[in-house]
């Protein structure tokens, strides 16, 4: 699943090397935090946040044959 995220992030991004994927697991939900670099939240975000759901749903698409849930945050550059 963090393979998946990078690479559609590293494909969206100007800053592809910027590009850091998290995993961690609570209760029967795999975590994963995404972030990048500053000026390129908004294209990982999308208008109206369309590009970000399209992630969350090709994760959980990915995610369903696995019986686990899945969630996607994007954190903001510190």
């Amino acid at each position: 699943m963090k393979e998946l995220v990078e690479t559609i992030a590293r494909s969206l991004v100007d800053y592809p090397d910027n590009v850091d994927v998290k995993e961690h697991q609570q209760d029967n939900t795999l975590i994963l935090t995404l972030s990048v670099h500053e000026s390129d939240m908004g294209k990982v975000i999308g208008k109206q946040g369309r590009i970000a759901n399209a992630i969350r749903s090709v994760l959980y698409a990915s995610a369903s044959h696995q019986e686990k849930r899945v969630r996607l945050d994007i954190k903001e550059p510190e």
